[in-house]
């Protein structure tokens, strides 16, 4: 039986090492060897989320297309939203590597079972992030340079990402930027500051870096809470 192999990654970093597309290749060629199957043609998204519906990716819309079976190695590189899943199996034929021979009940099962570990996922990084925020609140000098490097790290990718769709550039980097500090900045206010020198120097105190790694200065903060609408 001709199949075509769908692969997907996240990230673009995944994508650009190889990282999580080679093992979804062994899976199925592994599969395909076992089940006497032969890949006609491969299809790669790459940074794309699994929110998206599959028919509406670049590469996974081109490998439907074809009108043979599609293989993923996991149910979940075709999504974890069991509307997805149960709306694809209306409309396509599509076969999961490490299940081959897995009936619609026990694919729509997995799929509930995969968002709910998506659910999962989301709830423990929201209260992580929030212990992390804690922390540095706190005091913990380690915290707050996680904090930091998380700041930097949100203002470029969302910056890269303003820029990619282009448009006004430069106020693109300072919104991503502003917004990416965002929760600290409302820390400094909620601690009772009322100065725009207080809040540079709780941002300095923190090791946030201006958008341009320098430091703080009252002026700064003003523009910064002017673009988050936030006053004292």
């Amino acid at each position: 039986m001709k199949v075509v192999a769908y692969y997907r990654v996240s990230t673009k970093r995944q994508g650009e090492s190889g990282l999580g597309l080679e093992a979804q290749r062994e899976y199925v060629e592994t599969a395909a060897q076992a089940n006497g199957w032969e890949v006609v043609s491969e299809y790669t998204d790459v940074n794309v989320s699994g929110s998206v519906h599959p028919l509406e990716r670049p590469e996974a819309s081109k490998a439907f297309a074809h009108g043979l079976p599609v293989v993923v190695a996991k149910l979940d590189r075709l999504s974890r939203d069991v509307e997805h899943i149960a709306g694809l199996m209306k409309r396509a034929d599509f076969k999961v590597a490490t299940m081959p021979h897995a009936k619609t009940l026990e694919l729509h099962l997995y799929a509930m079972l995969a968002q709910q570990e998506r659910e999962f996922i989301s709830q423990r990084t929201k209260e992580a992030l929030q212990k992390l925020a804690d922390r540095a609140e706190n005091g913990d000098k380690d915290a707050q340079q996680k904090v930091a490097n998380r700041s930097v790290a949100l203002a470029k990718g969302r910056t890269k990402e303003n820029q990619a769709k282009g448009g006004e550039s430069t106020k693109a980097k300072a919104s991503a930027f502003a917004e990416s500090i965002r929760d600290t900045l409302e820390l400094c206010v909620l601690k009772g500051t009322r100065t725009l020198q207080g809040v540079a120097d709780c941002l300095n105190d923190k090791g946030v870096p201006t958008a341009n790694g320098g430091k703080w200065q009252p002026m700064q903060v003003k523009r910064v809470m002017e673009r988050l609408s936030l006053s004292f």
